[in-house]
């Protein structure tokens, strides 16, 4: 895995109410793209705002508050291929596999792992990024 993190995602409960804070009242510089996902601009990485019971479904973890972490940390990659290698290499590092790697509804192709406190981390090819 390279020493990078493109994206911190975070899982909220009104998407709308948070786009307008981080957008209108932070002026963080927000990309163009569906409403049901905001994407922020910042230097380098990206802050990704998704409505917290869609984080749960989209990494098939339950949402009772025992399941969701409310950060996840996504490392985009160059293929799907990829995606796949890295997901294997967490978990023979002791990671446990959450999702494995699929076609998004996006457009993408991910999966998860969660590392041995339990953060999510969303390994992801996105052909829009």
């Amino acid at each position: 895995m390279e020493a990078r993190i493109t994206i911190v995602g975070l899982g909220v409960e009104d998407l709308e109410r948070s786009v307008h804070f981080y957008e209108k009242g932070l002026g963080l510089p927000k990309r163009p793209g569906p409403d049901t996902i905001a994407f922020f601009e910042m230097q380098g990485t990206m802050l990704s705002l998704y409505p917290r019971d869609k984080l749960a479904e989209d990494a098939t973890i339950p949402l009772n508050g025992t399941g969701t972490p409310p950060v996840t940390l996504a490392h985009n990659v160059e293929s799907p291929e990829a995606v796949d290698k890295l997901l294997e290499e967490a978990v023979q590092a002791g990671a446990k596999l959450v999702k494995p790697g699929q076609k998004v509804f996006w457009g993408g192709y991910s999966g998860y792992f969660s590392d041995p406190d339990g953060f999510l981390w969303e390994v992801a090819w996105n052909p829009f990024l």
